[in-house]
């Protein structure tokens, strides 16, 4: 590095779309590729252990350690927003669920110009890259890196709230991952039997050794260096502080990928002099080229966690709370690979209408066994059911922006949940829909009481007001270099910048319209796809 050796391709961020572009960009002996990561190896104990996301969100050894601005829609909170600070990235903390979202969006993708990234293009996609526990079907892929398999612990009140959910109008189905996600089912995850699998097992560490691939952690991006001339700005090379060296300049023969995630990657471009003119002048850094769309459009999951306590039925709370329970959880997990230690943060899930006038289902339920009044708090004590219920399609739009050109500190990070008056809609029917679920006979011998937002709560005001309070994020950050061939885009569908040649983006911020459902899985999707386009414009 003290050379400051020209590199073919450099990839910033060694998150889910950076392991996966490692991999395919260094698969030709001939590239000569650079992976950078700002965070740590990720030999940490808890990354491997599923339900080790307790000890990764929050700690500043894995995560970023966001924090929201504080947000009117929530009656002025904010709260911490984890963003994965380590190899792997967020496939290193999050929940590992396995997740496409629904044919209609990326039918919508496409019909807002993008080209390839219809329903019918990006399925084999997700197919190639496919490990799937039963095998190869219409739907799914066998052989590839990522691991799909099937929950390995069973809870009483989740089967009954399956029964629950389907006397209310939700059917039970297989799966969710075949386009139409309408119904009730356990979730498919990242894991090979009871362990994570990350991006960084998957496409990184079996191919870590290949002699034209070098991977650097704790290495802070500061800066892109942009050259001009005839044909207009281009990226030349990227400056970066490892540890607490002084920053390094390095060259880039072909292209500069940025997959920092949908904070770090516009970030990264209006330190850069690329984003809105009027910020960076306000910051007192130099436009490059004004890009108006960068940091803009960000777009999140707010989901509202509603909590009921049970009787007659054993949960998480009470399994947890006890030596004898911890031990005998952990001495499971040891010898078979199965139990609560495998758990992601939610089992089972449900999707719906929340009006009949819907296109298709735009609310999830997030449904666990358990229950606790923030995330890091003690679980209650007392066995308990926490139904957590989300806007898949929010109307409202939030925005990132730099505070100055210092790298170290901290983009504002303003989400501005609820603020349009349909999502506020969507929040309030969503809740009562919930309290639907929870009155069905199925759960009738479980006697749930509701304890938030509570029964005091009966007008849509009132609800409003509960889902300000109970809301918060499921940590599905997407949006904010969104492609399309209109004035706000940043990238078009090739996802290259706009007017920077060699600079491409290739995260889950080039989402031009969230996914219905969880986003890791797209973004193996869209990283796929982003590699192929290098390779074939190589």
């Amino acid at each position: 590095m003290r050379n400051q050796q020209a590199y073919d391709y450099i990839i910033i961020g060694a998150g889910t779309a950076g392991c996966v572009l490692a991999n395919r960009l260094s698969a030709n002996p001939e590239h000569n590729v650079l992976l950078l990561e700002a965070g740590g190896k990720d030999n940490y104990f808890w990354i491997d252990i599923p339900v080790g996301y307790l000890y990764t969100i929050n700690n500043p050894r894995t995560d970023w350690c966001y924090e929201i601005e504080p947000d009117p829609g929530l009656n002025g909170r904010s709260f911490r927003y984890a963003r994965g600070k380590v190899l792997g990235g967020c496939s290193s903390i999050n929940a590992m669920i396995y997740m496409r979202g629904q044919r209609s969006d990326y039918d919508t993708w496409a019909q807002l110009g993008n080209r390839g990234w219809g329903w019918d293009d990006v399925l084999p996609v997700f197919k190639r890259s496919e490990d799937y526990q039963h095998g190869a079907d219409e739907y799914h892929g066998s052989g590839g890196e990522l691991r799909v398999e099937e929950r390995r612990v069973n809870w009483e009140i989740l089967d009954a709230w399956r029964d629950a959910a389907e006397q209310c109008g939700i059917p039970k189905i297989e799966e969710f991952n075949r386009g139409d996600n309408f119904g009730n089912a356990y979730f498919h995850m990242n894991q090979k039997r009871g362990r994570r699998w990350s991006g960084t097992r998957a496409f990184l560490r079996p191919i870590a050794s290949r002699r034209n691939l070098t991977i650097r952690t704790d290495a802070h991006v500061q800066q892109l260096v942009i050259d001009s001339n005839d044909d207009g700005p281009g990226i030349s090379a990227v400056t970066v502080r490892f540890g607490g060296d002084t920053p390094a300049t390095i060259p880039v023969r072909k292209e500069v990928v940025l997959a920092a995630g949908s904070i770090g990657s516009p970030q990264i471009l209006q330190l850069s002099g690329i984003g809105p003119g009027a910020l960076l002048h306000e910051k007192g850094i130099p436009v490059v080229h004004e890009l108006p769309g960068v940091g803009e459009n960000l777009q999140d999951h707010l989901q509202v966690r509603t909590i009921y306590e049970v009787k007659n039925t054993i949960t998480l709370n009470r399994r947890a709370r006890s030596l004898f329970g911890k031990a005998a959880m952990g001495l499971e997990y040891l010898f078979y690979r199965t139990g609560p230690l495998t758990m992601p943060p939610s089992q089972l899930g449900a999707f719906a209408k929340s009006a009949p006038d819907e296109a298709s289902a735009n609310i999830e339920w997030h449904v666990q066994p358990l229950s606790l009044d923030k995330f890091g708090d003690p679980l209650h004590p007392f066995d308990a059911i926490t139904p957590s219920v989300c806007n898949l399609r929010p109307n409202s739009r939030g925005h990132l922006r730099v505070k100055s050109p210092d790298p170290d500190q901290y983009p504002a990070i303003t989400m501005n949940y609820l603020s349009d008056p349909k999502d506020q809609q969507v929040a309030v029917s969503s809740l009562k829909f919930t309290r639907q679920i929870m009155i069905a006979p199925a759960l009738a011998r479980f006697e749930p009481k509701e304890l938030k937002p509570g029964p005091s709560y009966q007008t849509d005001e009132e609800l409003l007001d509960a889902a300000r309070d109970l809301g918060t994020t499921i940590f599905h950050p997407v949006g904010t270099c969104r492609m399309g061939n209109d004035a706000m885009a940043v990238v078009n569908d090739r996802l290259q910048v706009r007017g920077v040649r060699g600079l491409r983006v290739i995260d889950a911020s080039v989402m031009p319209q969230i996914i219905s459902g969880n986003t890791n899985a797209p973004t193996v999707m869209i990283a796929e796809k982003g590699a192929e386009f290098i390779l074939s414009d190589d």
